[in-house]
């Protein structure tokens, strides 16, 4: 596993209380809810759901929008906690909600604010912004629009509203995006194509009773990091992230993966 070196992530406090900040948390009710828990077979989705770190509301509120563009045309009822931790500021169906920090990364890294991953609400959509934290002393916002008016919706005390990963500009734009085929690349071909005949073939003894595929019940090869002909891969492979807690300036250890 190739070390990348520690990256300083510093949140400067700006508000008292500040909302509480964490690891991402792998867990979502849907996905409890789903047959067997199943949804958490997709590794790709656990991982998303831990990659980064939530802020969590410091207030239990809900808001209603009446479809109009003006800032009042959003009203909130604060039902538990401070009245200014989330406002109708910019107007056309927008809520705001402050962060209660200024955060600072290190040069040429930047911050993803979004709405916590894989976690859909009801009459509302969080937005995205990607903020130049390395050199900004400008602490910013994070924004939902709702998606119909004539909705109620409510933020529990303790529910996520912000998610924060950081990102480089630089290796965005220094990526070079090519089309080909897969006849180009006869030894990716070969695995794909032994891929497809596995999970024919899995598929297919899903249906015998007292079956390996059976007994298995879904194909882990990429969750266990392995190659479709049962090789571990030789790349950095993941099944769950350590994300450290924000501890005191000087650095926390590491925190372990969150369930």
């Amino acid at each position: 596993m190739k070390n990348l070196g520690t990256k300083r992530l510093i949140a400067y406090r700006l508000t008292e209380p500040a909302p509480e900040i964490r690891p991402g948390v792998v867990r979502r009710q849907w996905m409890d809810d789903s047959p067997h828990r199943f949804a958490y077979r997709c590794l790709p989705l656990t991982i998303a759901n831990s990659f980064g770190w939530e802020l969590l509301s410091p207030v239990t509120f809900e808001a209603t929008w009446n479809g109009g563009v003006r800032a009042e045309d959003v009203s909130v009822t604060i039902l538990d906690g401070v009245d200014d931790a989330v406002i109708s500021h910019f107007g056309v169906g927008v809520l705001t909600f402050h962060t209660g920090y200024l955060f600072r990364t290190e040069a040429t890294i930047s911050l993803m604010a979004m709405g916590p991953p894989n976690a859909p609400k009801d009459g509302i959509a969080p937005l995205v912004g990607v903020i130049e934290t390395s050199w900004a002393p400008y602490p910013f916002t994070m924004n939902w629009r709702f998606t119909r008016p004539d909705t109620t919706i409510r933020f529990e005390r303790g529910e996520p509203f912000c998610f924060i990963v950081p990102v480089s500009i630089g290796m965005l734009e220094g990526t070079r995006p090519e089309l080909s085929t897969l006849a180009a690349d006869p030894r990716t071909k070969a695995k794909y194509d032994e891929w497809v005949a596995s999970r024919a073939s899995f598929i297919q003894d899903l249906k015998v009773d007292g079956s390996e595929a059976r007994e298995e019940k879904w194909q882990k090869k990429y969750h266990r990091g392995l190659e479709p002909g049962g090789t571990a891969t030789p790349y950095d492979h993941r099944s769950a992230l350590t994300v450290r807690e924000f501890g005191a300036a000087g650095g926390a250890g590491p925190g372990k993966p969150r369930k």
